[in-house]
């Protein structure tokens, strides 16, 4: 079993890196890639991207960058959701690896 993993998915790049830099300040986390997602109704949203960011390390740690990251992003354009697995499986690890954003 592998670090706790805590995912929020906010509306835009630009949420994204604030949650990010919130959540790094706020607990002592790693960040996986981030990860895009463009909803089947872009249309209907004020920001038509969503980016999921994602924090490794203690489960306390997560809940802390979590919490942080999704009140950043609440001032800038919202959050969609937000998760936390407290104990990663070695196949969900290899997942998190993966992201829209690369080319590879």
């Amino acid at each position: 079993m592998g670090k706790a993993t805590g995912i929020v998915e906010v509306y835009g790049l630009v949420a994204a890196f604030v949650a990010c830099d919130a959540g790094c300040k706020a607990a002592d986390v790693t960040v996986e890639y981030f990860d895009k997602n463009k909803p089947g109704n872009p249309d209907e949203l004020t920001v038509p991207l969503i980016v999921a960011v994602k924090f490794r390390g203690t489960v306390a740690a997560v809940e802390a960058a979590i919490e942080a990251a999704k009140n950043a992003a609440e001032e800038v354009s919202g959050v969609v959701t937000t998760h936390i697995l407290t104990s990663t499986e070695p196949d969900t690890e290899a997942m998190l690896k993966i992201n829209a954003f690369d080319k590879n």
